[in-house]
């Protein structure tokens, strides 16, 4: 159980959340009012994401400061907006409709509120049992949340990197710092409360695709609403949220068999079987790491070792889009109503209205650019498929249907949006992949170097081997068979493909497309050894969560389909198929039973949601001085403190309040400014400014960074061959406690 200030600081959190759902409900009916509960389900996110974008803009306009204050105000005026909208209509039309809209979706309003609830705080009292923002890459993570919250305008400050912005993707630790200036909280406690919410929502949001698709099919099948029908979409959205959120890969297969040497993992048929001793020493990580220099992630695994990084913040964005680009394939294509005395202005406003959801879209489009850049253009990608199916039946070229939404307007529209949308963030940002590189390039390639934009290096030709992927993506292969083979008997009964199972063909064929991509492509960063891991990590990401929806749809659906006309042979090749679903969907649905016990200390010994705790025993004089920091210290003046490689402990001041310094972890910034040369200058410096007795030495390296403070704790003291008398000549002492000494200079004054 969360103990009594965790539990009313959950509270207080999802007070807010509630809150910015309420506010925003009226836009969620407008794009998702097609599904059954409205979209009530999504309105948390979308709300998220509109209000985190207007301060966003008003931030880096400089119109309105980053304060709890503004945010508060900006929230209200986004609920006057909406309510002076409606007032359009008369009270009684606008009484009646809101009526009309609690009598038929209350129940699964609140369903889904339970469900959020529920979720939110499961995942948060797992986070009690290993709470420590620390290890992997949460310094990073907390350290954009912290530099943003810092943040009087934008674009924020890189706080490993002064005075540069940020140069990663970070509106999802914008929403991060938006929900924590809100809710009153402290970043040290949102942190987990953040992994939290990402997890709830998870669930949440794929629970109402998964019913939002039975749902769509039992209104073109024309069948009444039933306690059948209902019984089957929360079994659909049941079984999609739970692969969605929960699953893992058929990699679990190897708890079975003897431990493998991790370099040079063997396929299964080639081990030596053991289940005497399961699990066998299973170690989950390794269905992450399974192809060789590869990456390829999934959900669960991200909410259990809980980087709050851009790949886990966009997936309810994704599946925001998703649900989004979902409602307007069912929807009907409106036409344009405008006669030729119609003005101009009245055309202009006509075809806003018809392009809203494909503008709205490419906000969306433009979000997941600016929270995890790769997942932009996958989703510009995956709706081009889903524009056709639209308007196929229309000529491409049509002059007297100028106006109305034609594919290539449509395709504009978006793409245009994207770019527009993106712009507050992409006017700063840098990208740091910069060519397409080809794999297994032919000699006479190599030769050329590149070509345009494709790359050809040589000896980067890696594959990986069939049972690999297999392994990893058999389980919805499997299922996507599945469903195939019930569109199959749909076809041979002489029955029309229903819309749900043309979208969800297409969802599914395009997931897999975006596994095969890194065998022949990738995107060249700073990394040669494993050139395409952050390739096939991003791509197969999105795969996975686009395969666990169709995958839960297509399970639920296997089985509730009527085989009583089936022949015998098909009855039973349909039971073994079956039968040996239900066998991997075991082997998927165990790896919470290996990675939450293991990550999490076997779920012994709960602490708080206090992320920073683990300070007070690391480094109890710095932990004391990082209070003080964060307690005394206003705006962002920058702090020099000692530096070092990436994974390691040192920045732990930058990250830990925000405050910027001279040079942070190096591999990160030499991946996100593009080269290493930004990197020996600035850690000589900060090796000068503890080393040299010279004040004059140090008093340029501080006016060169512009240092206002200079921290003296555990790790200065370890790395550097400290020349401290130096600092009582350019500054006074601010702070001293213990092994600990902070120090104010003035380089203004220098």
């Amino acid at each position: 159980m969360l103990g009594i200030a965790d539990f009313l600081s959950l509270l207080k959190w999802w007070g807010v959340l509630f809150s910015i759902g309420i506010v925003f409900l009226p836009v969620t009916v407008r794009f998702l009012g097609i599904f059954f509960d409205k979209g009530y389900a999504f309105s948390k996110i979308i709300g998220t994401i509109v209000l985190s974008y207007i301060i966003l803009c008003v931030g880096e306009l400089h119109l309105i400061s980053f304060s709890t204050a503004n945010c508060f105000l900006l929230l209200l005026w986004c609920g006057l907006l909406q309510l002076i909208l409606h007032l359009s209509y008369s009270w009684k039309e606008m009484l009646q409709k809101v009526t009309k809209y609690i009598k038929t979706t209350w129940a699964f309003m609140l369903f889904e509120e339970i469900l959020f609830l529920i979720a939110l705080y499961f995942w948060s009292y797992i986070r009690t049992f290993a709470p420590d923002i620390h290890g992997l890459e949460k310094f990073m993570d907390y350290g954009f949340v912290n530099s943003i919250l810092r943040s009087t305008y934008f674009p924020p400050k890189d706080m490993w990197y002064t005075p540069m912005p940020i140069n990663y993707y970070y509106f999802g630790h914008l929403m991060t710092a938006v929900l924590t200036k809100l809710s009153f909280l402290s970043s040290n406690i949102t942190f987990n409360l953040m992994i939290a919410t990402l997890f709830a929502l998870t669930l949440t949001l794929s629970f109402s695709l998964g019913a939002n698709f039975f749902f769509a099919l039992f209104v073109e099948k024309k069948e009444k609403l039933s306690f059948k029908t209902y019984k089957t979409m929360l079994l659909g959205g049941i079984f999609a949220a739970f692969l969605a959120a929960l699953s893992g890969n058929l990699h679990t297969i190897y708890s079975f068999f003897r431990i493998y040497n991790t370099d040079t993992p063997q396929p299964p048929w080639k081990m030596i079987f053991s289940v005497q001793t399961f699990p066998n020493g299973y170690w989950y990580p390794n269905a992450t790491r399974f192809i060789y220099h590869t990456i390829h992630e999934f959900p669960l695994y991200s909410f259990v070792v809980s980087d709050l990084h851009g790949h886990v913040l966009d997936i309810p964005v994704v599946l925001t889009a998703v649900a989004l680009l979902f409602a307007i394939y069912l929807q009907k294509r409106e036409q344009a109503k405008l006669s030729q005395q119609e003005s101009l202005f009245a055309v202009i406003v006509e075809q806003l209205h018809i392009l809203s959801p494909w503008i709205f879209y490419s906000f969306l489009l433009g979000v997941m650019y600016m929270t995890n850049a790769s997942d932009g253009l996958i989703y510009f990608l995956f709706s081009l498929p889903v524009i056709f199916l639209l308007h196929k039946k229309y000529p491409l070229f049509s002059p007297k249907n100028i106006f109305q939404l034609q594919l290539f307007q449509t395709v504009i529209t978006l793409f245009a949006g994207l770019l527009l949308f993106a712009l507050p963030f992409s006017l700063f940002f840098k990208s740091f992949v910069s060519q397409i590189g080809v794999i297994c390039v032919p000699q006479f390639l190599i030769n050329k170097g590149s070509i345009g934009p494709f790359l050809f290096e040589a000896n980067h030709c890696m594959h990986s081997p069939w049972w690999q992927l297999l392994i990893l993506y058999g389980f919805f292969a499997f299922w996507f068979l599945g469903l195939c083979i019930i569109l199959w008997m749909q076809k041979r009964k002489q029955h029309s493909l229903f819309r749900v199972d043309i979208f969800l063909l297409f969802l599914g064929l395009f997931a897999f497309i975006l596994i095969a991509i890194p065998e022949f492509v990738y995107f060249k960063d700073i990394y040669s050894t494993y050139y395409r891991a952050n390739t096939m990590f991003k791509f197969v990401y999105q795969a996975f969560l686009l395969l666990a929806l169709l995958s839960g749809y297509t399970l639920v659906r296997f089985f509730t389909n009527p085989v009583r006309k089936e022949t015998p042979s098909v009855k039973v090749f349909l039971s073994f198929f079956g039968l040996f679903g239900l066998v991997l969907f075991t082997l998927v649905g165990m790896y919470p039973y290996f990675a939450i016990p293991s990550y999490y200390n076997n779920l012994q010994n709960p602490k708080t949601l206090d992320g920073t705790s683990y300070l007070a025993a690391l480094y109890p004089s710095d932990n004391k001085a990082i209070e003080w920091i964060n307690t005394h210290i206003t705006g962002q003046p920058v702090i020099a403190e000692a530096q070092g490689d990436s994974y390691t402990d040192y920045a732990r001041v930058s990250a830990n309040t925000g405050l910027p310094t001279i040079f942070g972890w190096t591999v990160h910034e030499w991946l996100w400014r593009g080269t290493y040369d930004i990197a020996p200058p600035r850690i000589t410096d900060v090796q000068t400014l503890y080393e040299t007795p010279s004040a004059s030495v140090a008093q340029a390296i501080i006016h060169k960074y512009d240092v206002s403070f200079i921290f003296v704790g555990q790790l200065e003291r370890q790395k550097y061959k400290l020349q401290e008398a130096k600092f009582q000549q350019i500054g006074h002492v601010v702070y001293a406690s213990g092994i600990t000494t902070i120090y104010q200079v003035f380089p203004e004054k220098l």
